[in-house]
């Protein structure tokens, strides 16, 4: 009698080396004789293949039998080989095999037609013989040549079968591909007219089209595994179908190893059927072999004899009528695709023409001749960037009638589906493809397929564990799996463009499968997950064993995560106790950081916008940025990010504005939605599948009582710019140690590089040619989609470029200045056409005076539409002779933001200034705009005091549909006005000076808690600075004058009480605290102090000096303007190429983890980040920056980051972040241990070896700011409370209320805030970086941190 196994048993069969007691095992060899007596060409029985070792050879073959790696292997294999064949005798006595009772007569299969007609395939010919194999065997490998039938007939040969016999079945079938699965389902369902979901369907990742009629399921591999993982059972299927064996992905080769398990277990009745057109069916067929008197007996192995059609081969050597000359030889070590071998690819596409003219019996060869029919062509290229280049070739070929599709897993669903449509009637469909195209989807239309034979092989740095995408070498069996997309339907061609011998010698038998080259972390936590003992024990029976030093790597950077435990004393390589924060993350489909982002997102009260996070970065992007539409899309994703400088709260920001608009029914019309998409470069279907993912995320961490609670309505008005900072924390820490930090650049360099010159606003080109003025307008167009430019000050060969600041607009880098660098980035040309300078000095012939313009100084300012030459230092002459005195009566205005306002003075001089001026603009003729206005405009615009309206210069802030919000110049204040009262301003007052000024307070920056409350000022702080500065007189004192900013001590004076500081009331008041000035201002601090302590008669008779010599270099130069406006000088004939934009002030970053450190880092060019020009040069204390991914280069020199974050620029920040997510921190003390120095984070020590646990990712840190024990003390605890809300077992957070849950996060909330935000600032100091960097055990133990999430 059988007996069922017990949960128990289970789990001790899959510890292995543990023995099953009290367990009869089912079948018998009589269940397998059918196999026996085949004939031999239609299916072959192979030889057991000796023991392990054979096997371990043949999955791979890259161990030393004597190596610790091969031992490892092979003492596992032994013990599992010891079990199996214990297990096999008693499966040889057990008796006949017994099928499990039928099910209910609902559940039996009744199709509507039986008689359906099978394609004439190569399959179908051995249709009985096939089913009757599978019936009587428990594991078949078929292995037949692409497009024989095996992904579609075979599925529906088991389901006709048992609808004969109205018998039960469910039938799966894996592909690797999405697109795989749901075209073969589509297509089955087409055939049989049946509909899609109901005998048939498919599950893609979140997209599941079945009920509880299917009966044949097309899934992905890794959806499978998901469910078999979960059910530790093989029984709720009756057949199991594993297509493109071949392709050695890890979640392939680990779904064999689970399938294999429970095949031998709890699972004996599931039919297993392997199926490839390239497998190497011997290996296989050993690694299923089945235990039968002590005996392994190789699964059977059916061979499907013939192909639809046959495949003529071509490679370089015999395309000579088509290369015409020497191609670029390959070289193996250096794959790449040269500027010969793609025009080899388009002059192979044009001459399918002829051959088919030729084939149709046509001997004239004319290309021109018009083919009704044209076969498809598949071209097989590695990647997105090639296929787009062919692409752009392709469109460029003219009067060719070609239809380009290109294929890839970036694109829609929909635009995936076209590949599959006919072409329109004589055009010929060009599919540009990577290997998605391989296998799984069968395009029937074609043809000829074109192979590069290159492929994108995701590898992991050894010493990092970085993922990259590296260009490589196809293998030939994924070759051969591209030849066989041809032959279809007729006779095919496949051109390999590789010379003959490369392809002999160089092309791979094979590719190294995933489980070799590729992270473990997901499948180490599966099997820990399963209680399947040590995960080296499990690996060992894999197909392909990875190495024993890649999974202790693994080990390591699951503890180094947190998802596994790790031990202060005794440190267990190989495993590890699997924590709260594991089992989440074995349980989210997602990447195990971002599965911790979810976590900590739980933790910190953020959890809704960590979701859309996860969700996001699982998935393909939703900003859409076609390298066209490059520019735009990088403005928009900047617009989505605010000023928080973040590439995933720029993710957060668009899902939500596009979620708000569905809630309100904004977008309830398709139409509206994808047009909304379109204007924020957004593509819809991606950010619907996020929505799905964000839905089925939420919906899986409800079981560990994780809950989007609904924010209350915020009445802190801080508390948007709070969760800001909390979510920026949360990232730094799920993405741990993806850290990085900036060099310092000289900042006296860099301000000499600019000549003065405003870098916050100010971008620079090089190799500007002679008499560059001329070219003005060719650079203001140049530069008019980064925004409005308000001056370009020509110096020899360099012009610098000035954008417009609204002068209500904080001091900060200007988006224009991002925008033009980018342009650089994207190496947009820049180019003007210009005449030579001989032709200019012929045609004027003015000699010396005109030469000595070439290379001039010259402004062109387009506010004040006046074009001047320019000498050093006028305008700090001119402010002197504008302002008499360092100590000035002012009113305020227009408060921009703490310590930046505007005003103007009140002494009794100014005063007169200010109304002459106003009485001669009211008196003149003025007269309407002869232009539409526009923001920037400089005009005349009205304002009404005490019941009467004047005139006053200003201008334009912003245009509405009636009005224009306008600066008034003179006074500093800002007003609304209807467009139809703006004048224009006479040239005559234009040339005057403004008389506002605008006010900086000087050695003064926010506080931490200004930073991370607020914009860049808390609300707080906001609030305190306009009390001050309403109400009472105001004194300023001028420290410098900085790019028109006057940098000043501010003075209150309120009735009779003694003056006040304003700065040091800020500072005291902990809303900002002290900060040095910037070298350019404490150098004009200097200038200005020699300039008030000579005589005002002195400076005024240099200006007028200086004032005579411009007028006459300024009629030279109008007589030069208009000898170029009359187009006097003829056609412009020759170009010039401008090199930049430039900043000094853009920074560059450096890994902050100890192997990295010396590697080169760029940043994707999508990422918001892509550009990063220094704010505030004066702030020397270190600035971190996160990334979410990031890869490394083939060479191991340079790696690129994604995703990334800029944290505030806070003091001490990235130590304190560094600290506090560090698994390890052992902090460093000065020589007579009285304060901190510094820290070392990452896993510690291991005591038993003395060597670092894991010294790649160790970071030395040397503090910029003191760090004190008070601190130390509050990261512990802020720690400890992090615990409470990520800890297991029966007091964990899956028990706890949600009120609780609430107080909790509410609590590490506040500790987060007030451990950043002291109510005293921290001192910054000189950092002393420690004598022996990167050692461990260099303190004793209360200075070593530990923590466990």
């Amino acid at each position: 009698m059988l007996r069922r196994l017990t949960l128990e048993q289970i789990n001790d069969w899959f510890t292995v080396g543990k023995t099953v007691t009290n367990v009869e095992l089912l079948g018998s060899p009589s269940a397998f004789p059918a196999a026996l007596s085949r004939a031999p060409s239609a299916a072959t029985r192979h030889p057991a293949g000796g023991g392990s070792e054979d096997r371990a050879e043949a999955a791979g073959g890259v161990f030393d039998k004597k190596s610790p790696e091969m031992e490892y292997v092979e003492k596992y294999r032994q013990l599992e080989a010891k079990e199996c064949n214990t297990y096999g005798n008693d499966f040889a006595n057990s008796g006949s095999a017994l099928r499990p009772p039928l099910r209910q007569s609902k559940e039996l299969i009744h199709l509507s037609e039986t008689n359906y007609k099978y394609p004439d395939l190569p399959i179908t010919r051995c249709k009985d013989e096939v089913v009757s194999l599978i019936e009587n065997n428990s594991v078949v490998i078929i292995h037949g040549a692409t497009g024989s039938g095996k992904s579609s007939q075979v599925p529906q040969f088991i389901l006709d079968y048992y609808s004969q016999g109205s018998t039960y079945c469910n039938i799966v079938v894996t592909q690797p591909r999405k697109i795989g699965a749901s075209s073969i389902a589509r297509w089955i369902s087409r055939e049989r007219s049946w509909r899609l979901g109901n005998v048939v369907g498919y599950q893609v990742g979140l997209e599941k089209l079945a009920s509880r009629n299917t009966k044949l399921i097309y899934m992905t591999t890794g959806v499978l595994l998901q469910k078999l993982v979960g059910a530790k059972s093989l029984r709720e299927f009756t057949h199991i179908f594993i297509d493109e064996v071949h392709e050695r992905t890890e979640e392939m080769d680990f779904l064999l190893l689970v399938v294999r398990k429970l095949l031998r277990t709890n699972s004996r009745f599931v039919k297993v059927i392997l199926m490839s057109a390239t497998i190497d069916y011997r290996e296989f067929a050993d690694y299923f072999a089945i235990p039968i008197h002590n005996k392994m007996n190789p699964a059977s192995v059916y061979e499907v004899q013939g192909t639809p059609h046959s495949v003529e081969e071509f490679y370089l050597n015999d395309l000579l009528h088509i290369t015409h000359g020497k191609l670029t030889p390959q070289v193996h070590d250096e794959p790449m695709i040269t500027k010969d071998i793609y025009e080899v690819a388009i002059s192979l596409i044009l001459f399918f023409d002829d051959l088919e003219m030729q084939e149709n019996g046509d001997p004239t060869k004319s290309s021109s001749r018009f083919l009704p029919e044209r076969s498809s062509v598949l071209v097989f290229l590695p990647g997105l960037a090639e296929i787009n280049h062919l692409l752009e070739l392709l469109t460029n070929v003219v009067r060719k009638r070609l239809q380009v599709y290109p294929l890839h897993s970036s694109v829609t669903l929909e635009e995936q589906n076209n590949v599959f449509l006919s072409p329109v009637h004589g055009y010929r469909k060009i599919i540009l493809s990577t290997n998605i195209a391989e296998s799984s989807i069968t395009v029937p239309d074609v043809k000829y397929v074109i192979d590069f034979c290159l492929t994108r092989t995701l590898v992991c740095d050894e010493d990092t564990n970085y993922q990259s995408l590296r260009l490589s070498w196809a293998s030939k069996i994924s070759c051969e799996q591209r030849k066989g997309r041809a032959g279809r339907v007729s006779k095919g061609y496949c051109y390999r463009l590789v010379f003959k011998e490369f392809w002999r010698n160089n092309i791979p038998d094979i590719a190294v499968p995933e489980m070799l080259r590729c992270p473990l972390g997901n499948t180490v936590l599966k099997v820990k997950l399963l209680d399947m003992g040590e995960p080296r024990a499990l690996l060992a029976t894999a197909l392909s064993p990875p190495r024993l030093n890649d999974i202790e790597r693994t080990i390591l950077l699951l503890k180094e995560i947190g998802a596994l435990a790790i031990s202060e004393h005794r440190e267990n390589p190989h495993d590890g106790e699997l924590t709260f924060l594991g089992r989440v993350l074995a349980h989210l489909p997602v990447n195990l950081h971002l599965g911790k982002l979810i976590v900590l997102g739980h933790a910190f009260g953020c959890l809704e916008e960590c979701l859309i996070i996860a969700a996001s970065l699982s998935l393909k992007n939703f900003f859409a940025m076609p390298f066209n539409q490059h520019f735009d899309g990088y403005r928009n994703k900047v617009n989505f990010s605010g000023s928080s400088r973040s590439d995933c709260l720029a993710l957060v920001d668009a899902f939500k504005s596009w979620q708000h608009r569905k809630q309100r029914g904004e977008l309830r019309h398709p139409k509206d939605e994808l047009e909304w998409g379109r204007s924020n470069c957004i593509q819809i279907r991606r950010i619907r599948e996020v929505a799905e993912l964000f839905e089925e995320l939420k919906n899986r961490i409800k079981q560990f009582n994780m809950l989007i609670v609904a924010q209350p309505l915020a009445l802190d008005p801080e508390y948007v710019y709070k969760q800001r900072f909390i979510i920026q924390v949360v990232l730094a820490g799920a993405f741990y140690p993806n850290y990085f930090t900036f060099g310092h650049c000289d900042e006296e360099i860099a301000t000499r590089e600019l000549c003065g010159k405003d870098p916050k606003t100010t971008i620079m080109l090089k190799h500007i040619p002679p008499y560059g003025f001329l070219y003005f307008k060719q650079l203001q167009t140049l530069f008019r989609p980064c925004g409005q430019i308000k001056s370009i000050l020509f110096d020899g060969n360099k012009a610098f470029l000035e954008f417009s600041r609204s002068p209500v607009e904080r001091f900060k880098v200007h988006p224009g200045v991002y925008m033009a660098m980018k342009m650089a980035q994207l190496k947009i040309p820049l180019e003007l056409h210009i005449h030579s300078a001989e032709d200019i000095e012929v045609k004027l012939k003015g000699g010396s005076s005109v030469t000595s313009l070439r290379q001039k100084r010259v402004q062109v300012d387009f506010q004040r539409q006046m074009i001047n030459p320019v000498h050093n230092s006028s305008d700090i002459l001119e402010w002197s002779q504008m302002i008499k005195n360092t100590v000035l009566s002012i009113i305020v205005t227009e408060v921009v933001e703490v310590g930046h306002f505007w005003g103007y003075r009140i002494d009794e001089l100014n005063l007169i200034i200010l109304k002459n001026l106003t009485t001669e603009i009211n008196q003149a003729k003025l007269m309407p705009l002869p232009m539409h206005p526009y923001p920037d405009l400089v005009c005349l615009a009205p304002y009404t005091d005490l019941g009467t309206a004047k005139y006053f210069r200003a201008q334009i802030l912003n245009i509405y549909r009636n009005s224009a919000e306008v600066f008034f110049l003179d006074y500093g204040n800002k007003s609304e006005v209807t467009l139809d009262l703006l004048r224009m301003i006479p040239s005559c007052f234009l040339a005057l000076p403004f008389q506002a000024l605008e006010f900086k307070i000087c050695r003064m920056r926010p506080s931490a808690k200004s930073l991370v409350c607020g914009e860049y000022w808390c609300h707080g702080a906001s609030q305190r600075f306009a009390s001050l500065i309403s109400g009472c007189a105001i004194i300023v004192k001028i420290f410098s004058i900085v790019h028109s900013v006057l940098h000043v001590d501010v003075f209150r004076y309120s009735g009779v009480r003694e003056a006040k500081n304003i700065r040091d009331v800020l500072i005291v008041e902990n809303f900002a605290e002290p900060a040095e000035e910037s070298h350019e201002s404490i150098q004009r601090s200097e200038i200005l102090k020699e300039l008030f302590s000579k005589c005002i008669e002195n400076n005024s008779k240099r200006i007028s000096k200086s004032t005579q010599a411009k007028e006459s270099e300024k009629c030279q130069i109008q007589k030069l303007l208009e000898s170029f406006s009359t187009n006097r000088f003829g056609t412009k004939k020759h170009k010039a190429t401008l090199q930049g934009p430039f900043n000094p002030f853009e920074l560059r970053c450096h890994s902050m983890t100890r192997v990295s450190r010396f590697r080169s880092v760029w940043i994707e060019k999508e990422s918001i980040n892509s550009i990063i020009i220094r704010n505030a040069p004066e702030d020397v204390c270190q600035r971190m920056l996160v990334a979410a991914s990031l890869s490394i280069n083939a060479s191991g020199s340079s790696m690129l980051l994604r995703e990334t974050t800029l944290l505030p620029h806070v003091p001490g920040l990235p130590a304190l972040i560094s600290i506090l997510f560090s698994p390890v921190v052992e902090l460093r003390v000065d020589k007579n241990a009285r304060y901190f120095t510094g820290a070392l984070c990452g896993l510690g020590w291991n005591p038993n070896v003395d060597t670092p646990v894991l010294p790649e990712h160790d970071i030395e840190l040397a503090f910029d700011v003191w760090i004190t024990v008070e601190d130390i003390i509050e990261i512990n605890i802020l720690r400890a409370n992090i615990n409470k809300l990520v800890c297991g077992g029966p007091s964990g957070s899956r028990f706890l209320r949600q009120e609780v849950i609430a107080q909790l996060q509410g609590a590490v909330r506040q500790k987060l805030l007030d451990l950043v935000c002291r109510s005293k600032s921290r001192e910054e100091i000189v950092p002393q970086w420690y004598s022996k960097p990167y050692e461990w055990n260099q303190c004793s133990s209360p200075d070593r941190i530990w923590l466990q999430l």
